[in-house]
């Protein structure tokens, strides 16, 4: 199977290859509507792209780069990005489910989580500096040793977030959600 190079294409469900070759390139391209439900993605490279309308839930990534990535719309249940390559890792989301998804140990500063939700997402050990959680569902997200320094989770909701096991300094929260800072401690917010 020989290497592919996609550059400024917009690529739908029809078009998408069935099968990639470790090492194919997706450059500044727009990917919409497609299936790519359990796809193995393994070693591809991804790169200022755009995912739009895409159910990419339970892909293999083992060794994919992603690189400046976008993903608008999209169903992503129970995906493993901690196997991306982590290096120049980029992600962004808008309006996607991430539910059951894990990003344990990866270096995702200044990322956008915008209405989404995160459902049972495993956070553990992320470097999650300076990211963004916009009215996105963290309901039974794990966070544990989690780096949420200058993190914006004014507008997240359904977190339980531990001061003690993670490092939340100058992260921005709202009177609406900080109960879930305060649940290990057993304290009554009236």
């Amino acid at each position: 199977m020989s290497t592919l190079l996609f550059e400024n294409q917009k690529i739908t469900s029809s078009e998408f290859p069935d099968n990639l070759a470790s090492g194919t390139d997706f450059i500044d391209c727009t990917i919409e509507k497609c299936n790519l439900f359990e796809r193995d993605l393994t070693s591809v490279n991804f790169t200022n792209s755009t995912f739009a309308n895409c159910d990419l839930s339970m892909s293999k990534l083992s060794n994919t780069q992603l690189n400046n990535v976008i993903f608008k719309d999209c169903k992503m249940m129970g995906i493993d990005f901690s196997k991306c390559i982590g290096f120049l890792f980029e992600v962004h989301f808008y309006n996607c489910i991430l539910d059951f998804c894990s990003f344990e140990h990866l270096k995702m500063q200044g990322t956008t989580f915008k209405d989404s939700s995160m459902k049972g997402v495993d956070l553990t050990g992320s470097n999650l500096q300076k990211s963004f959680f916009l009215n996105t569902d963290l309901f039974d997200a794990r966070f544990s040793h989690t780096n949420l320094k200058e993190c914006d989770l004014s507008l997240a909701y359904n977190f339980t977030i531990s001061p003690t096991q993670n490092n939340i300094k100058k992260a921005i929260f709202s009177e609406n959600n900080i109960s879930g800072l305060l649940n290990e401690f057993g304290i009554k917010i009236i």
